[in-house]
């Protein structure tokens, strides 16, 4: 790597963790001051809190890593311009796409990093937060897992096991519930192909139960049936927040498992979108480089333009991403093409509008 490389990319990566030092700061302050009330309501400890901030600290940086990688390239390329350092390079025949690399591979760089943090780091430390949010400070105890896409969960009186084909309906198919006796003697198998939740009642369909009788089962079927289980469908759903918890490679095998086009479709989308997130900053901070340098050359300002320009460029992207992402979710749009779609059109922006700029 060529010295003025170094230079470029040792601005970028200061100017990058000075930024990340600002922004996760203001974030840990807004959101102390949001939460703090909550955890001395419940009698928590300070020690408590300042590990549950603590352990935050990945999730912070992976959510504002687009921005802080936008904004680090941005104010790296405005400094050199606002020093004239921008100017001797070009004037000594240094094309831009060659002043712009180091600053790209920058961004390269610290979005591989987050990357590395999303499948390692990430699943660990928002299972821990989660739990001392969620649990200990919320009250709020999961009553169920999901494994291989079917839901699991243990009852007052016994054990259930079915799919749910569609996430907003209490429609489920494979059920069963099964109550046990000591030591471990199965009493009661009840099990359908389709089960629904109407009038405060199961009603359960083309199925059989198969009762101890202290010898031998004694197996009954049924094509409708109306049972008064303990639990209601409420009771056994996993809370949104513990998607979070997994990484990118176990959001991907629970994907490839996934039987029903809605199921199928929501795990895909968020095995992409945790992808496509911290890939985010480097498409951006390909658009964001032209658009100091027009603000220079058409109103002679850089950063003062710039930076307002860029926080609104990535707020844009942030919700233009967000609403494909519900899109997608709801079966509306490829899973694919809702993580793909503003990298490749600002990134392809980007690339057109620094060429241009280098003519």
């Amino acid at each position: 790597m060529s010295l003025l490389s170094r230079y470029i990319l040792g601005q970028y990566l200061r100017t990058f963790f000075l930024a990340a030092s600002g922004f996760t700061a203001v974030y840990l302050l807004i959101d102390f001051f949001e939460k703090v009330d909550n955890f001395m309501e419940k009698g928590k400890s300070m020690g408590l809190v300042l590990k549950f901030f603590a352990l935050n600290l990945p999730f912070i940086l992976n959510q504002l890593s687009p921005i802080l990688i936008l904004l680090a390239g941005v104010i790296t390329l405005g400094l050199l311009n606002h020093n004239h350092e921008l100017t001797a390079l070009k004037a000594g025949g240094l094309p831009l796409a060659r002043i712009t690399r180091p600053i790209i591979f920058g961004g390269l760089i610290i979005t591989l990093l987050f990357l590395a943090m999303g499948q390692w780091l990430l699943p660990t430390s928002t299972s821990a937060t989660n739990t001392i949010w969620y649990e200990e400070v919320k009250g709020s105890i999961p009553k169920g897992t999901l494994r291989n896409g079917r839901y699991y969960s243990q009852g007052a009186e016994g054990f259930y096991s079915f799919v749910r084909p569609h996430p907003r309906k209490f429609n489920f198919t494979n059920f069963s519930y099964s109550t046990w006796s000591d030591p471990y003697q199965l009493k009661e198998l009840v099990t359908a192909k389709q089960a629904q939740w109407q009038d405060d009642h199961w009603l359960l369909k083309n199925g059989q139960i198969q009762t101890w009788t202290g010898s031998t089962y004694l197996t009954t079927l049924f094509t409708e049936q109306r049972f008064d289980l303990p639990e209601k469908p409420d009771y056994f759903f996993i809370p949104k927040y513990k998607a979070s918890e997994q990484s990118p490679v176990q959001l991907f095998h629970e994907a490839r498992k996934q039987q029903s086009k809605t199921e199928s479709a929501r795990a895909w989308t968020e095995f992409y979108s945790r992808l496509s997130y911290p890939l985010l900053g480097l498409p951006m901070l390909l658009l964001g480089l032209p658009v100091l340098l027009t603000a220079f050359n058409r109103w002679g300002r850089d950063l003062s333009v710039a930076i307002p320009a860029s926080c609104l460029l990535a707020f844009f992207a942030w919700g233009a991403w967000g609403g494909l992402q519900t899109l997608a979710r709801a079966t509306y749009l490829s899973p694919t093409v809702a993580a793909l779609s503003i990298h490749i059109l600002f990134g392809a922006g980007g690339i057109f509008l620094l060429r241009r700029a280098d003519r």
